[in-house]
């Protein structure tokens, strides 16, 4: 299990300070400011309708972000279109519609090359299937005749093709089976740190998600409740309780911020 605490922490990549965002006029998620250093993981968990996915579409540049702002090393780069945010080093790799079902791996690997010169795509696929040697024996298969897990392995693949400095990712076991679901954690997400990129994951299986990472931020009702190590949110004898609400959180883990 990685550890991580307040002290270790490196400098913030990524920023999310006050951040508020929605639908409509009345913001989802409300004053919401989360950090993610460069080799480490941050997991975002809370139950259903916390506003987790929505926080991450703001960032990501598909809703407009209504206060506040996101921060890229020291660029605000609050607003900005995602493609533009693409070629800044965000990589996003969403909850659904994440790969191109027509085309074969390779042809996915390469499509996520599309900013490169063409010299260096060949050069950055290997790269990628350094990083998840499996990719490699199925190079030739179409996306829809993959597995769940298998197709999500190509969607971060992809997304590795430019190298970005923050992976920003949005539920990566939705829909897969608890086997796979812990596959695709453990031994596919907890090594993108590695890569040296500061990884946000927004993740329903909580308690799965809290053992990869270094740093966790628990979002109830639109904001953070409490933020610390992942390792002492996942220790917290209350963290069920305050997964619906009910429990203080006047007692939080060190480096904490208040909602």
């Amino acid at each position: 299990m990685p550890t991580s605490s307040a002290e270790q922490r490196r400098p913030h990549h990524l920023s999310i300070e006050g951040l508020a965002a929605g639908y409509g006029r009345v913001p989802v998620v409300a004053e919401v400011s989360i950090g993610a250093a460069t080799g480490e993981i941050v997991a975002v968990v809370g139950p259903n309708g916390a506003g987790k996915s929505t926080l991450l579409k703001a960032v990501v540049g598909h809703i407009p972000v209504m206060r506040g702002r996101v921060v890229l090393g020291s660029e605000d780069v609050t607003n900005l279109r995602s493609d533009r945010l693409t070629r800044k080093g965000i990589g996003y790799v969403p909850q659904t519609n994440d790969v191109f079902d027509t085309l074969t791996v390779a042809e996915n690997l390469q499509m996520g090359g599309y900013l490169l010169p063409r010299r260096q795509v060949a050069e950055r696929m290997e790269e990628v299937l350094a990083t998840f040697p499996a990719l490699r024996l199925m190079l030739d298969r179409t996306a829809h005749k993959l597995s769940g897990g298998e197709r999500k392995m190509v969607a971060i693949g992809r997304v590795l093709m430019l190298r970005p400095r923050v992976l920003v990712l949005d539920e990566p076991t939705s829909n897969l089976s608890p086997d796979l679901a812990r596959v695709v954690l453990r031994d596919h997400v907890a090594r993108l740190a590695d890569t040296g990129a500061a990884v946000l994951l927004v993740e329903q299986k909580a308690i799965e998600a809290l053992e990869i990472s270094h740093w966790a931020y628990v979002m109830v009702a639109g904001r953070t409740e409490l933020d610390g190590p992942a390792a002492d949110v996942l220790h917290r004898p209350d963290i069920g309780e305050i997964f619906l609400g009910r429990a203080s959180v006047l007692a939080r883990p060190a480096g904490s911020a208040p909602a």
